[in-house]
């Protein structure tokens, strides 16, 4: 059991990133009443988020890969602890796009970090749990942010709720001074690997898991960033409504890591056999992900929060698949920038259609809107099918 204290880490770690950026999609209807900003450019707002955290994924990865788990991701939290207590400040769309660039930049590091470790300080038939553990605090982090910073922010405002943020960032790097002196993860010994094909740009295999990253899992953004939104606006719930009922969908994304980690550690380990189980599984997660376009067609609360848990549950999914793809296709000793290539091509996906959904949610064409989040993993998955299909196999190991 001592062997996942890192990986546990990470998750705690991946946890507080989502407190961090799930504190401004909680309490957007608050802070965007007052400081009379619209819906548009609160997607310009999480665009910035977005455009810099894509930059940040692959930089944070390179350099974890480089410096190791201990300098980077200490360099790395301190950062966006520093980024998410500058919303404190923040008063317009331009000092909020700043102090959000700045913590996209620094949270960047969060999955890079979290492959890295995994694959570094567990054996290779862990693998996708681990992945699914240090990924899942992300999950859990937007299920309890409803639900430790609503009281906050009701109690102290919106403000005191980012001056709390600022508290768990720099708690966790206290934890981690002493986790990181552990000896897997000053001198870290050979990592296993299935494959020791390197990454590169010409590999159809490297687009094929970009893009089913992507896109296949971008439903998980639009509900995490616009879910608080539509109860307000679109069903006229109130700010303390959310607090209650708002970690019921992370709930679907949380259960969804550990469903999906279990299940594909179980797909076969031959190379054919275990793309084509991989192949049937991202189809049944993209038949789960149209339960998000039967949202606005029906008006029942707890439907909706059904249909949104069922679609985070997907979304999960589809992290966990493309990750065990790119794992098994590439060498693991390069999983920080593998990770940082999945999370940053979401990150791309999230900026480019962010602001567009936030003037349909404007124009209240919310039928559009869902509509059109639940068609971009169809894509993202027919085109997974397409570039994975372009190498005839996996390669094997040297």
């Amino acid at each position: 059991m001592k062997r996942w204290i890192p990986t546990f880490t990470m998750m705690l770690v991946s946890l507080i990133s989502y407190v961090d950026r799930s504190t401004l999609n909680l309490l957007a209807p608050t802070i965007l009443k007052e400081t009379g900003l619209s819906n548009q450019q609160y997607g310009y707002i999480i665009s910035a988020f977005s455009f810099a955290y894509m930059i940040g994924n692959p930089v944070w990865g390179m350099l974890i890969d480089k410096v190791g788990l201990r300098r980077g991701m200490t360099l790395a939290v301190a950062l966006w602890t520093v980024a998410s207590t500058l919303h404190v400040f923040a008063s317009g769309l331009f000092s909020f796009g700043l102090a959000r660039a700045v913590l996209g930049f620094g949270e960047g590091a969060t999955f890079p970090g979290g492959l890295r470790t995994a694959v570094q300080t567990l054996p290779l038939e862990s693998r996708s749990r681990g992945i699914a553990v240090s990924y899942s605090g992300g999950a859990l982090g937007a299920l309890l942010t409803p639900i430790i910073v609503t009281p906050i922010a009701l109690t102290w405002g919106w403000r005191g709720a980012f001056w709390f943020t600022g508290f768990i960032g720099l708690a966790w790097l206290l934890v981690w001074r002493v986790v990181s002196s552990r000896p897997e993860i000053m001198a870290p010994s050979h990592i296993d690997a299935v494959h020791s094909a390197p990454l590169q740009w010409s590999d159809p295999r490297t687009w094929a898991f970009m893009v089913g990253y992507g896109l296949c899992a971008s439903p998980l953004a639009f509900v995490l960033y616009n879910a608080s939104i539509y109860f307000v606006q679109g069903m006229g719930k109130t700010q303390a409504d959310m607090g209650k009922v708002l970690w019921i969908p992370p709930l679907g994304w949380e259960a969804g890591y550990y469903f999906w980690g279990w299940v594909t550690d179980k797909l076969p380990v031959a190379n054919d056999a275990f793309l084509s189980g991989l192949r049937k599984q991202m189809a049944v997660l993209t038949l789960l992900m149209f339960s998000l376009a039967l949202v606005p067609w029906q008006g029942s609360y707890p439907l909706t929060l059904l249909l949104m848990f069922v679609t985070m549950f997907a979304g999960s999914g589809f992290v966990i698949s493309t990750m065990a793809y790119a794992t098994r296709v590439f060498s693991s000793e390069r999983a920080g920038l593998i990770a940082g290539l999945g999370a940053g091509s979401w990150s791309l996906v999230v900026a480019v259609l962010a602001p567009l959904f936030g003037r349909m949610f404007d124009q209240r064409d919310y039928v559009t809107a869902f509509a059109g989040a639940a068609a971009v993993p169809v894509l993202g998955y027919l085109a997974f099918l397409w570039l994975s299909s372009r190498a005839s196999s996996l390669r094997p190991s040297v």
